[in-house]
C-alpha cells in the first residue's frame, strides 16, 4: 500500500508568516502579567523574528 502525502501551496512567504506570528504573540504577551508564561511568549516572539530575518 502506498501512502500519499498531502501537498499544499503556501499563500504567504515564510517571512510573512513568521512576522505575523511574532506580532500575534507579542499582542498576546502584552495583556499577561509579568511571569513565566509571558516570558515564554516573548521568547517565541524573538525566535519568530529571528527566523524571519534569517530567511531573507
Amino acid at each position: 500500500m502506498v501512502i500519499k502525502r498531502r501537498h499544499f501551496k503556501q499563500e504567504h512567504s515564510l517571512e510573512e508568516r513568521l512576522t505575523e506570528e511574532a506580532k500575534s504573540l507579542r499582542e498576546e504577551a502584552s495583556v499577561l502579567p509579568a511571569g513565566m508564561e509571558k516570558e515564554q511568549l516573548l521568547k517565541r516572539t524573538r525566535q519568530a523574528e529571528t527566523g524571519a530575518h534569517m530567511s531573507e
